[in-house]
């Protein structure tokens, strides 16, 4: 498994897979069940398995609940060798938000209903990284949790 931590590091470690499916399993970490069930899906249907992590700050609208999110990446990591990852994609948030949270989605009908509504720009944070990670990972197939 190797773990690409810059975005340069990632797009080089990219070019090298040319044959085969690709899937992505985007999370922010603190692993669970659920995200083994979603990265052995991706193992059973993919080549190569490909999963990141990184706590989005721009999906927090409270800063206390950005801060106590857990960070578990020691443990995140041991399990997603056990589970056969190939490729795990841990950037920073100054390279994934170069200029801030200035440029992002919106979906004005979406953001009056369910965490919308409760949590004011969190489904804007949740696009926008989202958004930017396809785009990074370039994978065949995505996979995402119920919730999600």
């Amino acid at each position: 498994m190797h773990v690409s931590q810059s975005l340069a590091e990632w797009r080089q470690r990219r070019r090298t897979i040319s044959s085969g499916t690709v899937g992505f399993v985007p999370t922010m970490g603190a692993l669970h069940r659920g995200h083994a069930s979603l990265v052995e899906r991706c193992r059973r249907e993919n080549d190569v398995v490909a999963v990141s992590i990184f706590v989005n700050p721009f999906q927090f609208n409270d800063p206390t609940d950005l801060v106590r999110y857990p960070r578990t990446l020691e443990q995140d990591l041991a399990l997603l060798e056990r589970l056969g990852t190939d490729e795990v994609l841990f950037p920073s948030e100054r390279e994934l938000y170069p200029c801030g949270f200035r440029f992002r989605l919106e979906a004005e009908s979406l953001t009056g209903s369910m965490e919308g509504r409760l949590r004011p720009g969190f489904l804007q944070g949740v696009m926008t990284i989202v958004l930017k990670l396809l785009h990074l990972v370039d994978a065949d197939r995505a996979y995402f949790g119920e919730k999600d």
